[in-house]
Order: structure tokens, then sequence, then C-alpha cells
């Protein structure tokens, strides 16, 4: 039977069958044109013996009655829904049953479900409110979009809404809490919602953060008061520009009046610190999906138990970064403003969309309140070997960290963040953040292949038909970034904790060519070359000649410590003594000359440093010292050439090399004169220790 035979057949059955209802039943007349007959299972079936044509040479259909002379196809079972809205809500179920709360303590323990969200609501509602209001603003849960889903109101405790004449246009309106959201309702609020976000062809979610394509260090300030006054570095060399309480909650206002005009924000309650003893609450309160999907990997995500029992956090971010600050407001240089208040524990963010500021804020929050309970928070990356053996890897951009650290062989604690405390270290974060430039699955296997569904992509490029990123396209920026959660990494040791460190690493990256492949230090020599944060970077010149140009970043992180960086110092130096650890400086820069005359250090070679580093044979090697800096090097490492482990045999022009070691000697002793006169304790020996582990000449 061809396709017009079977089409019209098929009309032929619906008459037959629309018929048979509106006759009401069975018809004699009828009867004899169509024949009846039974199938079994109540279908019509077409007659295809001898003498059944039917009329203009088609089959006869056979039917038959069904109960309530209904005549319908039931060869599968319908859907128990009355409308498409009702059929949509059956699509999605509810969140399996969180874990029962017997012998919890906390905010939200023995509640009901309601009870625990309109807590968590008035929770939010207090975080949001004004300061010169009575209330915070009326909130539900869920997106606008999906009014039928929208539980009842919830206000603040014991304040029921009543208009004034004080009242705001913003108090009579409700603003939806879009709480926790998962990675695939958080893809569909950014897809739907903000322009510049896509799903490339590995499954991540690829965004715009606007103009700013990194962090703004010169718009962030701390709140400088009482406390902070004398806890905090001041002054020259500091990252903490200062700023008034009264200027912060002028900027704090306009972030929460920004977020509650808005019909929605979203909410992320998530942790800080791997070791649950010294965990930080955190709230991130946001206007975009974009920004909520970048904390929920870079935080710790709380199971459902933490989350029911969240109550007050410890610490809140008010993300308004699509609203400028008012360049009119004290100490505002620009629309941009980064703000934070370690006295009421808030951040405010106006003028910027780039995310970063949030993770690094929350990073500085850490560098404060660690060192308080006597835990020494870092920025370096962490690994641990199959022994329980943990080293800590220290760099600037462009020395190897991230390289050296991802080891498959060891586990990876971190990449970034950490604490260590009397128990070990914790990672401070639940994800990593990576550079993209120039990103290939052969040089980074692991960083390709975290980047798929969940993963934030910032700022790259792609193919408009294939999403396919290239990842060398610089057009936007070249800081681009992927976020990922940390569990995306094979090798990562979860929960991210781990004994005492073994090994402190400070990379270098010399482009001067005068730093030994491996030093070992004493601990006067650690906390010297820590404080520095040296690496060198290359600049071009005039008339195309290139010279290196050193780079100096306190603790290897000077944009995000809050403290004077003698005192991470110290603290650094105090449990590497108490618990053994040994400090190494590993140049991954230039041997044989400067950049320009000699030739990059091979990975393969720093490979077989960091190895013996870890295996402890280097402890056990025969030392030299070298001048100038005093550095301990091997007289050999396995798998090194033994001529390249002291700088001075790789030079061919030995005044030169001398001359340029002199110069870089200089430029540590320059950099040092900040930290000079800041005493430590009640005398300032510990900071003469420090100074004279330096270069002498």
């Amino acid at each position: 039977m061809n396709f017009n035979s079977l089409y019209s057949h098929a009309k032929l059955q619906m008459h037959l069958c629309m018929l048979f209802i509106i006759s009401g039943g069975t018809n004699p007349e009828r009867d004899r044109s169509i024949e009846m007959a039974s199938n079994g299972n109540g279908n019509a079936s077409v007659a295809t013996g001898k003498g059944s044509g039917g009329r203009n040479g088609l089959p006869k259909i056979q039917t038959q009655k069904r109960q309530n002379a209904i005549c319908h196809d039931d060869t599968a079972p319908t859907v128990k829904a009355q409308t498409i809205d009702e059929l949509h809500s059956l699509q999605r179920k509810k969140s399996a049953p969180t874990t029962p709360l017997d012998g919890v303590q906390g905010a939200f323990a023995n509640l009901t479900e309601e009870e625990r969200h309109k807590q968590q609501l008035q929770s939010i509602s207090a975080s949001l409110a004004s300061l010169t209001r009575e209330t915070g603003p009326k909130l539900v849960r869920g997106d606008p979009a999906r009014q039928s889903e929208t539980p009842r109101v919830s206000h603040a405790p014991d304040h029921h809404f009543a208009p004034t004449f004080s009242a705001s246009d913003s108090s009579l309106k409700f603003t939806h809490v879009l709480y926790n959201l998962s990675p695939a309702e958080l893809y569909e609020q950014a897809i739907h919602y903000e322009k510049g976000s896509f799903i490339t062809s590995s499954g991540a979610l690829a965004t715009l953060s606007g103009a700013k394509t990194g962090r703004s260090p010169k718009d962030k300030r701390v709140v400088r008061d009482e406390t902070t006054e004398d806890e905090l570095w001041w002054g020259k060399g500091s990252p903490n520009i200062e700023m008034d309480e009264h200027t912060f909650l002028v900027n704090r206002e306009r972030a929460v009046d920004y977020l509650n005009s808005l019909d929605k924000v979203f909410v992320n309650d998530q942790f800080l610190n791997w070791d649950p003893e010294n965990r930080i609450k955190v709230r991130i309160v946001s206007a975009r999906a974009y920004h909520s999907l970048f904390m929920h990997n870079m935080c710790i995500r709380p199971t459902a138990e933490e989350l029911e029992n969240f109550g007050t956090p410890d610490f809140t971010i008010y993300n308004a970064g699509q609203f400028p600050c008012n360049r009119y407001t004290h100490y505002m240089t620009s629309s941009t403003s980064i703000d934070l208040n370690l006295g009421r524990r808030e951040m405010v963010i106006l003028g910027t969309q780039y995310a970063g500021e949030m993770k690094k804020g929350l990073f500085g929050v850490m560098h404060y309140l660690m060192p308080k309970r006597q835990i020494l928070s870092l920025h370096s990356g962490c690994n641990m070997g199959k022994n329980g053996d943990v080293a800590l890897f220290f760099g600037l951009s462009g020395t190897g960290k991230t390289t050296l650290s991802t080891d498959h062989n060891r586990y990876l604690i971190g990449d970034d963040e950490h604490c260590w405390s009397d128990k070990g270290v914790s990672n401070i974060e639940g994800g990593c953040y990576a550079k993209c430039i120039d990103l290939s699955r052969e040089k980074e296997p692991d960083i390709w292949n975290a980047i798929k569904f969940g993963t934030v992509l910032e700022n790259v490029v792609f193919d408009e038909h294939t999403r396919e990123v290239d990842y060398l396209d610089k057009s936007v920026t070249e800081n681009t970034r992927a976020a990922y959660p940390i569990e995306y990494i094979p090798n990562a040791k979860i929960p991210c904790v781990g004994p005492h460190p073994k090994n402190v690493i400070l990379l270098a990256c010399d482009a001067f060519g005068v730093l030994p492949p491996v030093s070992k230090l004493n601990l006067a020599q650690t906390m010297y070359h820590f404080i520095s944060g040296y690496t060198a970077l290359v600049a071009g010149t005039e008339e195309g000649v290139k010279e290196p140009r050193a780079t100096f970043s306190a603790c290897f992180g000077a944009a995000f410590i809050m403290l004077h960086p003698t005192k991470y110092a110290a603290m650094l130096a105090s449990k590497m003594e108490k618990h053994g650890a040994t400090g190494w400086l590993v140049n991954t820069g230039w041997s044989g000359g400067s950049y320009g005359s000699g030739s990059r250090m091979k990975l393969a070679y720093t490979r077989k440093i960091i190895d013996a580093i870890h295996s402890g044979k280097l402890l056990n090697a025969n030392y030299k010292k070298t001048e100038v800096f005093g550095l301990e090097i091997p007289t050999e490492v396995e798998g090194v050439p033994s001529e390249i482990l002291d700088p001075v045999n790789t030079w061919s022009d030995k005044k030169a090399y001398k001359e340029t070691l002199l110069k870089l000697g200089g430029l540590f002793k320059n950099n040092f004169e900040v930290f000079v006169n800041h005493k430590i304790g009640k005398d300032d020996k510990l900071t003469q220790e420090i100074v004279s582990a330096g270069p002498k000449f």
C-alpha cells in the first residue's frame, strides 16, 4: 500500500470512528455496510480477505463498540494531567528528602520544611535589609517567570508590611530569591536572560564579564576603624587602600537598593575551608546566574543537611557589579569600587562584573580571620604523595606553579588557596580557577578535560556554529579563565585536607639567569624569599632589545594579604620548624645567560628536581654555597646535568654573570627596604634575622 492509500485509509478510519460516536452506538442499516469484527483487544482492524473490499476499492474497516460508546486508541496509558501546566509540573519532581536532622543543633533544627524555608527567607531578608528601614525586602522563593510555583511570602522576623507615608516603591514589590540553584538551573537562567551566555561544544557555559576582564586592585578598599587601624598593614607597599565606615555604608546602601529593585536575585550559602572546625559560612547575593555558578564552583558546596542548618552567615558579599558606584562619593576614583568591611563582615561590589573579585575578596577575608586563630593562610598550590608527604608550591604567574603542583603521581589538595593549622593543611576553596590562554589538551590535559558541563568559561572566543573554543584567541582578553569544581580533577583528594607539609617550594622564573635551578633554604632565607615573592617578567624595550623586569609580590600574593608580610613569614617559619619542613628555592627561568642570550630551563630537568625533593633524596645530597645570595646548591641531582646546577658554569661571559648577579641582588635589597622598619613583637630581632638572610655585597 502506497503513502496516498495509507493516508486515505487513516482518514476513513477517523470519519468512521466519529460517525460511530455521533450515532450513539450500533445501527442496523449502517452495520450492513460496516462489518463488525472483534480482534480481541478492542482496536479497529482492516479486513484483508477476499470479498472484503469497501467502496472505491478500499479495504473494509472492522471496529468494535467500546464502553460508553467512545472509540479511541489505548495502546499507551494517557498522561495524568488536565492542563499543559500540570504536564510540565509532572516533568520536574521534587528533590529527594534531605538528611534527617536528629540530634542536630542549629537555627533550622527540628523544623518542618515549610518552617525552614520561611527562616531561610527571613535570614536572606535580613541580609538585604536597608540600614534606614525597619524591615528587609519582601521575599519569595522561585523564578518570577514561573508564578504558579511561587510559594507564600515571608518577611523579616516579627515584622509585617504596612504602607506608610515613608514607604518606598521597592517596599511595595516582591523580590524572588533563587536559592542555591544547581548548575543545570543556572545554565537555564544564564542562557535565557544573560546576553553573551552560550553552551560550548564541551558542555561548559561561556560567559562575558563585561568591560572589566580582570581585577581592579586600585579600586579595592578596606574600612579603617579602631580595630583595623592597628591590625592591618597600611601605608607604603600595602595593598590595603583605606575608606571610612560612612562611605562603606553609602556604597552598601547603593548595592542593596539595586539588588532589591530587581525581580530576582541569586543567593548562594556556602563554605570556605575544608577543615570543618575552622570553616567560614559565606553568603553571596548576586544579580547574575554567571556569578552564582562561578561561586557554586569556587566555594565548598554544602550538603543538604548542612544547608538546612546553615543559619546566619559569617560573611556576606553584595555583588551589584552591573551598577556603578557614585563617583562623587568620598574616596571613589572611578565607577568601580570593591569595599571590604571586616567589622561588619561584609563586602560590596559595584561597577565590575569580573567574578574573580568575589574569589579574591574572600581570600583576603581568610588572610585576616585565620591568623587570629593561629592558622596560616597561604597563596599556594598543594599536593600530597601516596605516602602522605605534603608539599606547598608558591609562585607568581609564569613560574610553573600550576604545572608543577599538578602531578599524576600525587594527589591534588588544591591549586591556589590553603590554610595550615595545628592539624595540617586544608584547601580554602571547593574549585579551581585556571587560566585558559593557549590551553591545549597536550600541555594541560587535566584542565582541558575539566572544561565540561558545570564549568564557567570567562571571556573566551568560540566558533559561532560549532561552539568550539579557540583558546589562542585574545580578542576579548588575554585573561581567559575556567572555573570548575575540584572534583573535576581526577586525582583530587576529597576531602581536600592533608597532614603537615614536609617541603615548602618557592618558585621563581628568573629571567636574569643567575639564580640556581634549586637551592636549599634555612628558615631565615625561607622567610626572606617568601616575603620578597620574586619572579621576573620579560618586557619589550626600544630598538627590539628585550630585558628582564623584576617583579616582587610579598608572600607571593601581595594583592590579597591583610597583615604585614613579616607576620605571615614568622608564622610560616614557626610551623616549618615545629613540623620539620624544608624550604627550597627553585628557578624555572633562564640558564646560561639572561633572557635573549640564555635559554629557558628545561621542564624535564625541573620535574626531576621536584621529584628529588618529594622523595627526600635531595636532603642527602652534597651542597656548596653561592656568592652574593649565599644559597646552598646541590652538587648533583639525578637526571639533571651537574654543570647547570651552579649558574656561573653556564655563562660564557663570567664578568657579565657577576654584573647581572649584583644587579639582581640590588633589586632584592631595594624591594626589601619597605619591610626593614617593621618590628615583630617587642623588638626587631626577627626582622634583622630576615634581613641578614638576603644578598650580601
